[in-house]
């Protein structure tokens, strides 16, 4: 999966496998966390969110099942 650089003082790239609906967030510490069920156009939004952090904070930690993977 390609990731996409962000700006961001929190996050470094994200991706989004589309046919599994997993978000793939790297935190500028370099762990990248796998995010499950999450649907397409919450990652529209993420792309569009003027930050990156407080999205991810507000709308995907504590709402989806995620993993550690690296």
């Amino acid at each position: 999966m390609k990731m996409q650089k962000v700006e961001s003082s929190m996050i470094k790239a994200i991706g989004f496998l589309e046919e599994v609906k997993e978000l793939h967030v790297m935190f500028n510490n370099g762990s990248i966390y796998r995010y499950t069920e999450v649907p397409a156009d919450l990652f529209s939004r993420l792309v569009e969110a003027e930050s990156k952090g407080k999205f991810i904070n507000k709308e995907v930690k504590g709402v989806f099942d995620f993993e550690k993977v690296g």
